[in-house]
């Protein structure tokens, strides 16, 4: 009989506000953030998250963030280099985008939202159709990561223009350049040596005039965009020379001189943040014209009286012409004046302007996420006429109770699981386990080790300083501080009859100490506890690690000289030494039945032993770094372990077998807790993450587990071979012959579209086989006689068909329309060119019969571009493409007519509701028709009039 576990699952992932791994978005009340693979959204002012955007089984990392102009959509980037659109009202993934090879860095949607570009580390840009959810092209040209993209638009093109707006695509990247594309024709129109370093950052002023840009070094230039040579394209001047579209104007002081990660322009008021510090956004004030000529006047004034009090005129002359040079001509620099600096409370990862003003208050918020996993929202005052008062920010709203500023060093559980208290440097919190709220958070130093004391009313934190400290939960209160050892606690154990604490240091001291429960009734009962010193064990060297055996009669103690010793608990006399690891052993477990201790050790290695004879019964290589902890499930010889691999697994002690891998952290893991009625594990990680792993009723064998990972790895093997530069699946001349192309084909093989591949090819294999088939019976009854045809059997349908009630051609089109959009073009890559042929004929069936013309032509143009070259020399297609042309153009013209009936139609409407609108002001108002027609343009968007259809 083959031996059935129990699978374990992530079931939550908490102690998280917000990852630095991604610039964050605010409106001006919710704050969309990044929290590793998922997006999470605050409410700023309730301090509530509202929700969480999570994808299943999408383990990558959220890189890069941008809103959309329509409503609820946001683009989202991750590590693995897909972007998926989300829609915040459903909290779902409208669309799915692989095409870069490495994490998305740069993202923008242009100004109707129709589409979208993203730039990687992978130097490509990508441009995406979001509407019909496909790859349009890929821009090549850039020698380093892309930074930052933004569409050009013409500030002076009318909405009701034809022309293409916002056709031109600004990228800056790594490589010190930044560029001009020109989508129309998918082409790099100018390059610019932006600065000497890399380039980090830009953004366009909300007028379209200038462009500033930021550097790794601190410096911020300004540019200037000349629309007339926007839109004139390239034309050559008199002197032989293509017109500049963006020419240099000046660079912008700043007060520090470190690396700019953002620039950001407000959207509607005249302000400017940069910033160039780690905690620090300096607020420019973006002044008008008139306001620069008033100071100017009032210099001309005060250079006049100068003049007047040094006697001599030629002084006086000098003096009205500097004020008339001043007067002429004003500075891009003058434009922008220093107006504050917000400090913020930790390290800056990314800030926002809200755009949805809030009312409560004048002036404008600023959003800031730290790096520290907490969120700020700060209000910036509006300028004040007295020169006395410095303007300041101050600090509105801020998030940072549901998380650890620093990484979780170490979880312990309360015994009956219903409370999980984590410490770092700095903070001691505990959790609801059903609900994973914060019910409290108390001040320590820097945690290194924890135990809930009997009676899961205190708990007992060991410090690097070398204290006990005791916090009573109910008053969430430090109750005692006591001077243990004079070097770090690395590790504390309650002895299983509740009566000693004890606690390893690195001062090679061992100490035991008892609990005294004192009861002060004062008025009121108050149970407090303290630690009464009892004895002290002296070893060779620094303690890692101790543990009580569950029968109470063993301790054991890990040394910095990589053994274990065990001595027996109550006379402390010597039993049994353990060597073996190769270096110093970091944590270890001793089972429920005292028979076996495992020990994992900073050479990647665990080791069973058997307790009895000091005898090692396996060596695993269990991580592939460190292993930082391990701990027994209860009632049981199978054990967890964690290291800094990010991997937590599960491992069987009898048949020393590892029994499931489970990854999800990004950071290595320094904590472990399990269950005491062995129901879930908790971990605790350096991503600030404390995440759930609850166990599940779904059975698990070791030979499906072993045969599930090997097919993984083999599936993504499959999918990097075909995505390597050096490999062109294009079967097009002009992608083999000029791979190095500004622009290419946007591809990139996943297992899904491997999969999808392979569905069209079963689906066209089984259709072939049950047309063959039914061709062959209608030859055979032509060929017969009448009475022979009459008792001739039809074969039998192909089950599948026969289950859904469906012709050969109905079937491979479900299974085509199946597949996502985003998928397949890349899906049509994998068909060998029979498939091609065979497709092609269910193609013109299609399209006889009128179904999803949209779909069939963008599948029948994909394919003749792909395989152009066999299609031209191979004579059979010229039978199947001939009706096809035929059939695709009739369909197509009766689409065309619907759709352009259906626009006159709604033209009409429109036509109709402004001409009643119009009558019902005249008769409404005493105006004339000009005047009526003035106003309803004023108050088209705000009047709401009831039409009468």
């Amino acid at each position: 009989m083959v031996q059935s576990y129990l699978r374990h699952g992530p079931t939550q992932a908490f102690g998280l506000i917000c990852s630095s791994t991604s610039n964050s978005l605010y409106d001006g009340k919710l704050a969309y953030v990044p929290a590793l693979e998922d997006v999470l959204v605050w409410d700023m002012k309730k301090g509530q998250m509202l929700s969480m955007w999570h994808e299943t089984g999408h383990r990558s990392e959220v890189t890069c963030m941008c809103r959309s102009p329509q409503e609820n959509i946001f683009a989202v980037g991750y590590a693995d280099g897909s972007v998926r659109l989300w829609n915040s009202a459903f909290v779902s993934v409208i669309a799915t985008f692989n095409g870069h090879q490495k994490s998305v860095t740069a993202l923008a949607f242009d100004a109707q939202g129709a589409r979208l570009a993203s730039g990687s580390q992978d130097t490509d840009i990508i441009m995406w159709d979001v509407v019909a959810e496909a790859g349009l092209y890929r821009l090549r040209g850039h020698r380093n990561q892309i930074t930052t993209i933004q569409f050009l638009s013409e500030p002076e093109l009318p909405s009701t223009s034809t022309g293409s707006r916002s056709h031109m695509l600004l990228t800056t990247s790594k490589d010190t350049f930044m560029k001009l594309w020109d989508t129309s024709t998918q082409h790099c129109v100018q390059t610019i040596v932006a600065h000497r370093s890399e380039v980090s950052s830009l953004d366009i002023d909300p007028e379209k005039n200038f462009i500033f840009t930021g550097s790794s070094e601190g410096e911020v230039k300004a540019w200037k965009i000349d629309h007339e040579s926007l839109s004139q394209g390239l034309v050559e001047n008199e002197a032989g020379e293509v017109a500049k579209m963006i020419h240099p104007v000046t660079s912008l002081p700043l007060s520090s001189r470190h690396r700019v990660s953002q620039i950001l322009f407000h959207p509607s008021q005249p302000y400017l943040a940069v910033q160039s510090h780690d905690r620090s956004i300096e607020i420019f004030r973006i002044r008008t014209e008139e306001e620069i000529r008033k100071k100017q006047a009032r210099r001309k004034k005060r250079a006049k009286e100068k003049g007047k009090s040094k006697q001599k005129g030629k002084d006086i002359d000098d003096a009205v012409e500097d004020a008339m040079d001043v007067d002429q001509e004003i500075n891009v620099i003058d434009l922008f004046t220093p107006y504050l600096v917000v400090r913020a409370s930790a390290k800056v990862r990314s800030f926002d302007f809200g755009s949805k003003e809030a009312v409560s208050k004048p002036g404008v918020q600023l959003f800031v996420a730290l790096s520290s996993n907490a969120l700020e929202v700060y209000n910036i005052p509006p300028p004040t006429k007295s020169k006395e008062e410095t303007p300041e920010a101050t600090r509105m709203f801020s998030v940072d109770l549901p998380g650890h500023r620093t990484d979780v060093r170490t979880l312990c559980l309360s015994a009956d699981d219903q409370i999980l208290a984590s410490a770092s440097n700095g903070s001691l919190k505990l959790w609801n386990l059903k609900t994973t709220a914060c019910i409290r958070t108390i001040d320590c130093g820097y945690a290194i080790c924890s135990t809930f004391l009997p009676g899961d009313r205190h708990v007992a934190i060991g410090t690097k300083s070398g204290e006990i400290l005791i916090y009573d939960l109910a008053s969430s209160a430090l109750t005692e501080t006591v001077k243990a050892h004079s070097s770090t606690v690395w590790s504390l154990h309650v002895r299983p009859d509740e009566q000693v604490l004890v606690s390893g240091s690195a001062d090679k001291e061992v100490k035991f100490w008892e609990f005294e429960r004192n009861v002060f009734s004062n008025d009121e009962i108050k149970k407090s506890m303290t630690l009464n010193h009892t004895r002290t064990l002296k070893m060779s060297d620094e303690v890692l690690s101790v543990r009580y055996s569950p029968n109470g009669k063993l301790l054991a103690v890990a040394l910095l000289d990589s053994t274990v010793k065990i001595f027996y608990q109550d006379t402390l006399k010597f039993f049994l030494s353990l060597y073996g690891h190769k270096l110093p052993v970091l944590a270890m477990d001793i089972s429920d039945d005292s028979k076996l201790i495992v020990t994992c050790s900073a050479d990647k290695n665990v080791k069973i032993w058997g307790l009895d004879f000091g005898d090692c019964h396996k060596s695993i290589f269990a991580h592939e770094e460190s292993v930082m902890q391990v701990l027994f499930e209860r009632k049981s010889h199978y054990f967890w372990t964690v290291g800094k691999d990010k991997m937590l697994k599960y491992w069987d002690g009898d048949k020393f077998e590892n029994i499931q891998k489970l990854d999800g952290h990004h950071n290595e893991i320094w904590a472990l807790a399990v269950s005491n009625h062995a129901k879930f594990v908790v971990t605790g990680s350096h991503d600030k993450s404390i995440r759930v792993w609850e166990k599940l009723d779904e059975p698990l064998f070791l030979e499906e587990e072993r045969e599930r990972e090997l097919e993984q790895i083999y599936e993504d093997g499959i999918a990097n071979a075909l995505n390597r530069p050096d490999i062109s699946i294009v079967n097009n001349g002009e992608a083999d012959e000029q791979p190095s192309g500004e622009a290419a084909a946007v591809t990139k093989q996943t297992s899904e579209t491997l999969m999808a591949g392979e569905r069209i090819i079963e689906a066209l294999d089984l259709a072939d086989a049950e047309r063959a088939a039914f061709q062959e019976y209608e030859e055979k009854v032509a060929q017969a006689g009448s009475l022979e045809a009459a008792g001739m059997q039809p074969p039998p349908r192909n089950p599948i068909l026969a289950a859904y009630d469906l012709e050969p051609e109905a079937y491979v089109l479900r299974v085509v329309e199946k597949i996502s959009s985003t998928a397949l073009h890349d899906a049509l890559l994998v068909l060998p060119f029979d498939k091609v042929v065979s497709l092609m004929r269910y193609l013109d069936l299609w399209a006889q019969k009128g179904w999803n013309i949209s779909l069939v032509s963008r599948i029948l143009f994909f394919l003749l571009k792909i395989h152009h070259h066999q299609i031209v020399t191979n004579r059979v297609m010229r039978t199947a493409l001939i009706p096809l042309r035929v059939h695709l153009r009739r369909s197509l013209r009766r689409e065309k007519d619907t759709i352009g009936y259906n626009l006159v139609a709604l033209q009409h409407l429109r036509r109709r509701t402004e001409a009643e609108r119009t009558a019902q002001f005249y008769e409404e108002e005493d105006f004339d028709e000009e005047k009526v027609r003035a106003k309803i343009a004023e108050g088209k968007k705000r009047k709401r009039v009831s039409i009468k259809a």
